[in-house]
C-alpha cells in the first residue's frame, strides 16, 4: 500500500511498502477517493507541532467502505462517507454532544487520523471507530473530502454568530483561501448579512466576488480599516471572521468589529494580541474555535448536496505530495488541493 508518511520536522515521504489493515472490532477499512491538503499539515511538517510517532499524513478524507470489522453496524462496503477529522475518547460529555473537536481528554491523545495518528493520504485508511463516519450519499468523494475541515471548520465559526448576522448588519471574512471561499458561499447561504472580503491579492479578491462578497478590500492597504469603516459606517462589522490568523490580521479585526460584535480567529498564522481597554470595543467576543462537531459535519453534508458550497479544487497524485506543499507554502494554490491514490 502507498502512503505520504510524517518522518519528522520537514521530511515526508512516499512509501510503497505499507501493509493493508485488516479492521478488528468497530473500525472500518477505508478505500480512499481523496484527501485533501490543509495548511495544518504545514504546521506538522514545518514545525513539528505534533511530535513523536511516524504517521500517515491527511485529514481531510472520502471515499469507499472497502472492509468492516465485526462489531460495525449500518454500513456496508461500497458505502460513501467522509472521515469526521478530530478523534476524541467517545465517551466524555462533548464526545456524547458529538463534539469531539472539544474532547474533554484532547491534551491525552492525539488529535485524530493525520494529526498523530494514521490518516488517509494513503490507498487505504483504518478508521479507528465507524461513529467517525458520516455517510455522502450521492457525493462524489474526491471533491467532498476536503468538507470535514475547508467547509466544516467554517461553517461551525459561523453558527457560533448566527444570531448576529442579520440583514441590517455588515460581516468580514478575512483571507480568501481555503477555509475563507468556502465561509463567504456559507454566508451568503445562511445569514442576510451584507459581505466585505479582505485578502492580499487582486485575483483573491475577484473571486470572492464571484462567490458572494459584495465588498472587497486589500488588507495590505495601510487604509484597509478606514476603507472598512466607509462601507459599515460608524457601527462597523458585526462579525469578524479571520482565515489568517496573523498578527497583521487580528489587529485589522479589532478595529472594524462593533461594540457586542465577535471577533472569530480561524487561521493558525502564529499572530499575537495585546489586550488593552481601550483596545477592543465594548462587548466584543474574541474566540479560536477549533474545527466543528460531527453533528455540523452532517449538515455541511447538506449544504453541498444541495449544491449550495463548492470547493475549489486541484487533483493531484500521492506521489506529488512534496510538490503540492511546496506549491501551499508559495500561495499558488487556488482554494484546495485533493490528493487521490
Amino acid at each position: 500500500m502507498k502512503a505520504v508518511r510524517f518522518f519528522g520536522h520537514k521530511d515526508v515521504r512516499v512509501v510503497n511498502n505499507m501493509e493493508k489493515p485488516t479492521p478488528k472490532g468497530d473500525e472500518v477499512l477505508l478505500k480512499i477517493g481523496g484527501a485533501g491538503v490543509c495548511h495544518s499539515d504545514l504546521h506538522i511538517i514545518d514545525e513539528g507541532t505534533v511530535g513523536g510517532s511516524v504517521f500517515t499524513l491527511g485529514h481531510e478524507n472520502a471515499g469507499w467502505i472497502e472492509e468492516v470489522g465485526p462489531d460495525v453496524k449500518g454500513y456496508k462496503k461500497g458505502d460513501a462517507v467522509l472521515v469526521y477529522g478530530p478523534w476524541g475518547c467517545g465517551h466524555c460529555k462533548p464526545c456524547q454532544q458529538s463534539k469531539e473537536n472539544y474532547c474533554d481528554h484532547q491534551s491525552e491523545m492525539a488529535y485524530g487520523g493525520g494529526l498523530g495518528l494514521d490518516g488517509g493520504m494513503a490507498e487505504y485508511m483504518l478508521v479507528p471507530s465507524s461513529r467517525l463516519l458520516v455517510p455522502i450519499y450521492d457525493l462524489d468523494p474526491v471533491i467532498a473530502a476536503p468538507l470535514t475541515d475547508a467547509a466544516l471548520t467554517p461553517y461551525s465559526a459561523i453558527k457560533r454568530s448566527l444570531s448576529k448576522l442579520t440583514p441590517d448588519e455588515y460581516v468580514v471574512v478575512i483571507g480568501v483561501g481555503g477555509l475563507g471561499h468556502v465561509a463567504l458561499q456559507i454566508l451568503r447561504e445562511v445569514s442576510g448579512s451584507t459581505i466585505i472580503a479582505c485578502d492580499v491579492t487582486d485575483e483573491k479578491l475577484a473571486f470572492a466576488k464571484e462567490l458572494g462578497a459584495t465588498f472587497t478590500v486589500n488588507s495590505k492597504d495601510a487604509d484597509a480599516a478606514e476603507q472598512i469603516q466607509k462601507i459599515t459606517g460608524i457601527k462597523k462589522a458585526k462579525v469578524v471572521i479571520d482565515f489568517v490568523g496573523a498578527t497583521s490580521t487580528i489587529e485589522l479585526g479589532t478595529k472594524i468589529v462593533s461594540l457586542d460584535g465577535d471577533l472569530t480567529i480561524v487561521g493558525l498564522g502564529g499572530g499575537h494580541y495585546q489586550y488593552s481597554m481601550s483596545g477592543l470595543p465594548f462587548g466584543v467576543s474574541m474566540t479560536n474555535p477549533y474545527w466543528g462537531s460531527r453533528v455540523e459535519l452532517m449538515e455541511v453534508v447538506g449544504l453541498a448536496r444541495q449544491k449550495k458550497i463548492h470547493i475549489e479544487i486541484e487533483k493531484y497524485k500521492l506521489d506529488e505530495a512534496n510538490e503540492v506543499y511546496d506549491r501551499m507554502r508559495n500561495g499558488k494554490i487556488r482554494g484546495r488541493a485533493v490528493l487521490i491514490p
